[in-house]
């Protein structure tokens, strides 16, 4: 089994908000990642004393140790019990009612001899390779289907859709929400690789539009992922006019993990 992940902030020194992290349990038997990308916050508004970073890491331990201990919960569960812990940890210091409380995408897929889970929440994607080479993407996407503009930097407007029914869902401090995220199951035998991304990778296909999700994977698999971020920071870099990255972040936390079963 191959399995590699790579990372890098948006902004040199800056902190990365994205984390990431891959799990190979000691039998042998199965394995699972979990990949999250954090949401900044305007201004550093979010009713909370403590960053972003500090709930992704807190986030992303409480997932991987669940799937990789608790085989009887299913990754909603896994999800909505994460959540939870890690609401409790600060909800004594903090406002996590505030619409901007930290919160991140979720990516997890988890495998065993038999078949591979996944769960996507939000705009970070899952790849999903068969043996005769065809990808799925699985996407969660209530984010493109918002009325344009609707996410414009207004706080009003952001706070009409940010965990509402009707606009799109993170995880911040409400574990219900893990009901809203995709998942399903594919038998392990129909499955040869799997690749999960930040929009913040993605940009590789999503934005610059260098080739297809399948073009995508195979950038993964030949040079793996920092080799795709390194294509996108170069493509990024060109793009002087903001001919593709219009009103975007030049560069955004990049992180990407590619797994060959």
């Amino acid at each position: 089994m191959r399995m590699e992940l790579a990372t890098a902030a948006g902004i040199p020194g800056r902190s990365n908000e994205d984390w990431a992290a891959t799990v190979l349990p000691a039998s042998g038997q199965g394995g699972g990642l979990v990949l999250l990308d954090g949401v900044t916050p305007p201004r550093g508004d979010d009713g909370c004393a403590h960053s972003v970073p500090w709930f992704t890491a807190r986030l992303g331990g409480a997932l991987v140790e669940l799937s990789g201990s608790r085989r009887d919960l299913t990754l909603r569960e896994i999800l909505a019990e994460s959540i939870r812990r890690t609401a409790d940890t600060h909800r004594s210091l903090c406002d996590l009612s505030h619409v901007r409380t930290p919160q991140a995408t979720v990516v997890m897929a988890r495998w065993d001899e038999t078949e591979i889970e996944h769960l996507v929440l939000s705009d970070s994607v899952l790849l999903v390779e068969s043996p005769d080479g065809t990808v799925r993407v699985l996407l969660d996407d209530r984010l493109d289907r918002l009325p344009p503009g609707s996410l414009a930097s207004d706080a009003i407007a952001d706070a009409r859709f940010r965990n509402k029914e009707g606009g799109f869902f993170t995880a911040a401090a409400d574990p219900s929400v893990a009901h809203r995220a995709v998942t399903g199951r594919t038998p392990r035998a129909e499955v040869r690789a799997l690749a999960a991304m930040t929009d913040g990778a993605s940009r590789w296909a999503e934005m610059f539009d260098e080739g297809d999700w399948a073009d995508c994977l195979g950038v993964l698999r030949k040079e793996g992922p920092q080799g795709l971020i390194d294509r996108v920071r170069t493509l990024e870099d060109a793009d002087t006019d903001r001919t593709r990255l219009r009103r975007g972040k030049t560069h955004d936390d990049a992180t990407a993990v590619y797994v060959e079963l």
